[in-house]
């Protein structure tokens, strides 16, 4: 039986380090010179598909023994991968077109056409049409999670590329290989919770994880078994008072409660068998609820409020929160055990500020990203607008307290107005901290502490309603409290 060279054998292994690698670890770049000699970073960045040209020109000697199975274990899989990478790349432009046309349409999409293309050109590989389904799936897969990682998470900071590198494992795993081996259908069984601030843009990271789930491929339909447009959903569960949070997770039959007056369908019902359901503001749920959060974890079904009938949820959880946890279990509204259901992956979201101050070309993308996200399209001019009015209207230290979300506003201000002011110095730098040594100080009416707490209460939950539920206030009251407190921002 023919084998590898040593040659050969070098460089296909270092290609399935790139090709089964994180596509944002820092050790990428230098591994895919090493296969393009002579290329130079700035190259490779240019032209995305060299190193797919230099494995097609290594492959015309190993395709009949491929096709055959003429090579020992190690080297046929090591050889055959090489095909896969190639097939992948060959077919990006054709799935990217897939992405958008189902982006815009909303719909699954046909995709006979494409997938027969690629089914056909992996049989060359000895690949059955079973196996080669599994793969054009995954190839869908892994061009979703470029385009959510890479788009809808703008900023190259290196905090940002951490983030960007745990969501990769977070679908991927960290070995990819093992994940395409058997892990791609059983990842509903890794929990994800989200830490950061208020506004950083963990709802943005849970998007990108739920809209990029493995969808299988029905050869007999023609099409993908659902859509990864409908494949995301997500509730803030501080909006919720405790009475309606367990209807909104788990739904109710008519009459289950005084003003059920027809079914009502949970997002546990609603979320796809292939997608992923975000439960943000995890840290205000009340014990009772977790300890049913807890079993819909640990047994994957769940009872609608007023029925008998279990059902059963196929899906993923992710899971955010602003709140310290350990401030939170430590005190006992956070039990230990719906933690650790939680956390078989735990990332970190940084803070805007922390990415501005590692790279202030951050600030730059994200203006010209937003930009564009309300303008419909790009506009270097309107960017540059945005970035004059933050650079002569803030301090070069600007915290950001808000985070991205703030930026988001302050983007549409500048837009509508041409000025932007942000937070008070006095407001920012104090925070909480500021309200505790007066309080300490005793120099407060009670008027002025409730409005005060009210105040640090919106700039975290960001709205009236979330406020309200979490103080028992009525939404009018709680914003006067706001609109009277002299820290919060226009």
């Amino acid at each position: 039986m023919p084998a590898l060279t040593a040659t050969d054998r070098e460089f296909f292994s270092l290609l399935n380090a790139v090709a089964y690698g994180n596509a944002f670890s820092p050790e990428r770049p230098a591994q895919i010179r090493r296969l393009v000699p002579g290329a130079s970073p700035d190259e490779l960045a240019r032209d995305r598909e060299a190193l797919a040209r230099v494995v097609e020109a290594r492959l015309p000697p190993f395709r009949e023994d491929v096709r055959r199975g003429a090579l020992p274990a190690d080297d046929l899989r090591l050889v055959r991968d090489g095909f896969l990478y190639v097939c992948y790349h060959r077919h990006v432009p054709r799935v990217d077109a897939l992405i958008e046309l189902q982006l815009s349409g909303g719909d699954a999409p046909v995709a006979d056409a494409l997938a027969a293309s690629i089914t056909a050109e992996l049989a060359q590989a000895g690949i059955a049409e079973a196996a080669a389904l599994r793969y054009f799936g995954l190839f869908f897969q892994l061009r979703r999670a470029f385009h959510f990682l890479a788009r809808s998470l703008s900023g190259e900071s290196a905090s940002m590329l951490r983030l960007k590198s745990a969501l990769w494992n977070s679908l991927f795993t960290h070995d990819m290989q093992g994940y395409q081996d058997g892990l791609w259908r059983r990842m509903e069984d890794f929990s994800t919770l989200l830490l950061g601030e208020t506004g950083s843009g963990k709802g943005a990271a849970a998007a990108a994880i739920g809209r990029s789930q493995f969808i299988p491929y029905l050869p007999q339909k023609r099409r993908f078994a659902t859509s990864f447009t409908d494949s995301f959903l997500d509730i803030n569960l501080a909006q919720f008072p405790e009475s309606l949070i367990e209807s909104e997770l788990f739904g109710h039959r008519k009459g289950a409660f005084t003003g059920a007056i027809a079914d009502h369908l949970g997002v546990f019902s609603r979320c796809s068998s292939y997608g992923a359901l975000f439960l943000d503001e995890i840290g205000e749920v009340p014990v009772p609820v977790q300890i049913k959060l807890l079993r819909v974890l640990q047994e994957r079904s769940f009872t609608p409020l007023g029925s008998s009938e279990r059902q059963r949820f196929a899906g993923r959880v992710i899971a955010a929160t602003n709140q310290p946890l350990a401030r939170l279990r430590a005190s006992g509204r956070f039990r230990d055990d719906f933690y650790y259901r939680l956390c078989s992956d735990v990332i970190e979201v940084p803070p805007l500020r922390e990415r501005i101050a590692e790279s202030p070309r951050e600030l730059e993308e994200l203006v010209a990203t937003l930009v564009q996200r309300v303008g419909g399209e790009p506009s270097q001019r309107l960017a540059g607008q945005v970035l004059d009015v933050l650079r002569r209207d803030l301090p070069r230290d600007y915290p950001w307290p808000g985070n991205v979300r703030e930026l988001e506003q302050a983007v549409r201000r500048i837009l509508l107005t041409g000025h932007f002011s942000g937070e008070p110095r006095g407001a920012v730098a104090g925070g909480m901290q500021g309200l505790a040594a007066a309080v300490e100080a005793g120099g407060l009416t009670a008027r002025e502490l409730l409005a005060a707490y009210c105040a640090h209460l919106y700039r975290r939950l960001g709205s009236y309603a979330a406020v309200a539920a979490r103080t028992g206030l009525d939404r009018r009251t709680v914003r006067s409290h706001i609109d009277s407190e002299p820290s919060q921002p226009p």
